[in-house]
């Protein structure tokens, strides 16, 4: 996530350190080269900057590349879906071998939060069909693409509590340190959904593309059926 022109301090976008270190293991697991980009909501080339991924993302090696027009765009049939059945996709991912989500955990006044799922967002083009069509079954039919992330990494070091998903002061953050992540996008919400719940009342069945998720059979809200890791450092 790097959709806003806003400094890591007040959590809008994905910690830079935190991309970082995920390119440098990607060129260590072996990858030839690393894309990093966002279909931005503010001005792109001041939320690369403010952001800090852009600088962080090039000093680890990676191509910080544009998504702001819409050629760099191709057309994708979604057939799962039930209110977005087509859109544009960045054709970074649909050229990749592999891609990685990388949200930031974080209050978001449309879809209550936003994390991974809501995440994908920032690989289409029209986004505002999405507010349009019922935000929440679209938010999970985008994830029914054929391509998925080989993994979701999500960053909750800092949490973005209110006024999201941009962000007003650092009053709305809260430093809560944790991470999570699977290849599980649903599972991976809602472990962060339900960790967000400690911070400020968010009741599972109000962030409704999970269930919604879960019924296109993307993955699973039951964290008991999971074999779940919990790393304390």
């Amino acid at each position: 996530n790097i959709g806003w022109d806003k400094v890591p301090e007040l959590a809008g976008n994905a910690n830079p350190k935190l991309v970082s270190e995920i390119v440098k293991q990607c060129f260590a697991a072996g990858a030839k080269e690393v894309k990093v980009f966002d279909h931005t909501c503010d001005e792109w080339t001041k939320c690369y900057a403010n952001s800090g991924i852009k600088a962080a993302a090039e000093a680890a090696g990676a191509q910080v590349i544009p998504a702001h027009l819409e050629s760099y765009y191709r057309p994708v049939k979604l057939p799962q879906g039930k209110k977005l059945t087509e859109t544009k996709i960045h054709e970074a991912i649909l050229d990749s071998d592999v891609w990685i989500n990388v949200p930031v955990l974080k209050h978001h006044g449309g879809a209550n939060l936003s994390i991974s799922m809501k995440n994908l967002m920032g690989i289409v083009w029209d986004r505002r069909y999405f507010h349009s069509h019922d935000l929440q079954q679209c938010i999970a039919d985008a994830c029914t693409l054929e391509k998925k992330p080989i993994l979701n990494v999500v960053d909750a070091y800092r949490l973005m509590q209110s006024n999201g998903p941009q962000g007003r002061t650092v009053a709305d953050v809260v430093n809560t340190k944790a991470q999570f992540i699977s290849q599980d996008i649903v599972a991976v919400d809602t472990a962060a959904a339900k960790f967000f719940n400690q911070v400020r009342d968010m009741p599972l069945d109000i962030v409704g593309h999970l269930a919604n998720g879960q019924a296109l059979n993307l993955g699973t809200m039951d964290l008991d059926k999971l074999n779940v890791q919990r790393i304390r450092l």
